[in-house]
């Protein structure tokens, strides 16, 4: 028995020592999906990942300025690869995790019934994420532009420094409705919402990339082969994340 115990805590020991922590830097519109996947991560890898939510712009002068992030999920493709060009990140790391799908949310049931809602409306201010630092701010400014809307509501609108402030804009009720993503509203009960067709905007694709100052850390490297493996996928379709094709296989 004794040797037993010995020797199963010799075995913690070991994967103790070799068990690591990674910085990541995440967009906040991610911030549900991430905390769930680093749950999922410490308890098959025994790594942990310290997360970081924010505006993507905002991450990236961060990381230009020396931040001490190891991974950096974007909440778009430019900067990713910008980070790659300019020296910041590891050639060959990068991959979309999530498509993310931009949502007109507001909590009152009756508010939000599709595109005719920015077209006769009814409400004092709108809320969206600051389109200079924000993909889905941008995505925001986008849909309002091609629906003909954005000059008549640009004195409605009222900007978070990221997604998740948007959303609390609507949350407390300092605005009556906002573009969020639907990633933070897709779980919450009651409320309207209508789902902008990917039409009206860009892609919103979200991408992961492996930055220098984690090139030697085996917990990075063990978080974002974590992220493309199927258990982290699923919990990425369950926030209403579309996957890319590369990584459909992943999920099962």
């Amino acid at each position: 028995m004794k040797k037993t115990v010995a020797a199963l805590l010799l075995i913690w020991s070991a994967s103790a020592a070799f068990a690591g922590d990674t910085k990541v830097a995440v967009a906040a519109n991610f911030t549900e999906p991430a905390t769930e996947i680093a749950k999922l991560f410490t308890e098959k890898t025994g790594h942990t990942a310290t997360l970081s939510f924010g505006a993507s712009g905002q991450f990236y002068t961060q990381i230009t300025q020396g931040a001490p992030f190891e991974v950096f999920l974007s909440a778009d493709a430019a900067r990713p690869a910008k980070a790659v060009e300019e020296g910041f990140g590891v050639p060959g790391s990068v991959f979309t995790y999530a498509i993310g799908t931009l949502v007109l949310w507001s909590k009152d049931p009756a508010l939000v019934t599709g595109p005719e809602t920015l077209k006769e409306p009814r409400f004092d201010h709108i809320a969206i994420a600051d389109p200079k630092s924000a993909p889905y701010g941008a995505a925001a400014v986008e849909t309002m532009k091609n629906l003909g809307v954005y000059d008549a509501l640009a004195p409605q609108i009222v900007q978070g420094t990221n997604i998740a402030q948007a959303q609390q804009f609507v949350e407390t009720g300092n605005a009556a409705l906002g573009f969020v993503a639907l990633a933070q509203v897709i779980k919450i009960e009651g409320g309207s919402r209508w789902d902008v067709p990917e039409d009206l905007h860009a892609p919103i694709k979200q991408d992961a990339v492996l930055l220098k100052t984690g090139a030697d850390n085996e917990a990075a490297k063990a978080f974002l082969d974590f992220l493309k493996g199927p258990e982290a996928q699923e919990v990425i379709k369950s926030f209403g994340y579309a996957l890319a094709p590369e990584l459909e296989g992943a999920s099962g």
